[in-house]
């Protein structure tokens, strides 16, 4: 039973939206028309391998480059907004998440910092509880990386990536492994513990930080994703080693908040019209050039 009279209920609804033109607009999480309307697409980037740099003369690589585009796609101006991977989440949907038992648990809400992630954000399950993501932009996958001098070898590869996974965790055993939570490099995504590996968390927030911290001791060997991977073999040169593979074969892609559909879906459109003209390919060759060599069949069974 209904008992507000009607002349309430007008009341009411008036009250409800004068109060919430005065609420900031960061409560919400935003959708393609408050984009257009505000004239500006915010893109949440942490700094990592060649997706996102910051240089004195502006951020550039491969997902500052891809936002630019979109944003020029949507008649929009682009902004960079630097986030680190504790924080992208809840700076993307104004809530901090944990996943506990398969459900996401919100344990606080922040103010919206950002409408669209894209920093290599790589598709786990547990982040497609929090967020969704787009149609799958660059292949990725975890290498086992060492210290050059580290007495860790280097597998023999099989070609099967299933047996090359077991060959590297039974070589984990007594060894300290730097890792990082809650990110691709999460030692529980992989079993480590299983293996007898000695897991050390990183206290950095940078996924960047690690593979000069294995050169400079901290650890024997550490995890990385391969486009990280890519860009320390050719920063560090002859200092570290790939041991093999700890993960099957993995997707990235940009992410926006559950309650942005039409954001992503004008995303996935521009995606495939870049991907179909050739676009896409000259950007990822421009930034990781080396790609090519060992994850191709993405690019070209897609």
């Amino acid at each position: 039973m209904n008992n507000i009279p009607s002349g309430g209920k007008t009341t009411l609804f008036i009250f409800l939206l004068l109060f919430c033109s005065f609420l900031p607009a960061t409560i919400f999480a935003t959708d393609l028309d408050e984009i257009l309307q505000r004239g500006v697409l915010r893109h949440l980037g942490v700094p990592y391998a060649s997706f996102v740099r910051l240089n004195t003369n502006g951020p550039d690589g491969l997902d500052v480059e891809l936002m630019q585009l979109f944003a020029k796609h949507l008649g929009v101006r682009y902004e960079l907004v630097e986030t680190s991977w504790p924080e992208v989440f809840a700076d993307l949907t104004g809530h901090r998440m944990h996943i506990e038992d398969g459900v996401v648990k919100i344990l606080e809400t922040v103010p919206i910092k950002g409408d669209i992630a894209a920093n290599g954000l790589t598709i786990l399950p547990d982040r497609q509880k929090m967020v969704d993501y787009s149609t799958p932009t660059f292949p990725t996958g975890v290498w086992l990386i060492a210290r050059a001098g580290a007495t860790i070898k280097p597998i023999t590869p099989t070609g099967d990536l299933s047996k090359d996974i077991q060959q590297v965790k039974t070589l984990l055993k007594g060894h300290t492994v730097l890792t990082m939570k809650d990110t691709c490099m999460d030692p529980e995504l992989y079993d480590l513990q299983a293996t007898g590996a000695v897991i050390r968390y990183s206290t950095s927030k940078f996924l960047g930080d690690i593979a000069p911290e294995v050169i400079n001791g901290s650890a024997e060997i550490t995890l990385l994703d391969i486009p990280d991977a890519l860009i320390a073999l050719k920063r560090w040169p002859g200092e570290i080693k790939v041991i093999g593979p700890v993960s099957q074969e993995q997707l990235m892609g940009i992410a926006v908040a559950k309650r942005s559909p039409v954001l992503l879906r004008e995303f996935n459109t521009f995606f495939q019209q870049i991907w179909e003209d050739g676009t896409y390919r000259r950007m990822v060759e421009k930034y990781y050039p080396s790609v090519f060599l060992y994850l191709s069949n993405f690019f070209t069974n897609n």
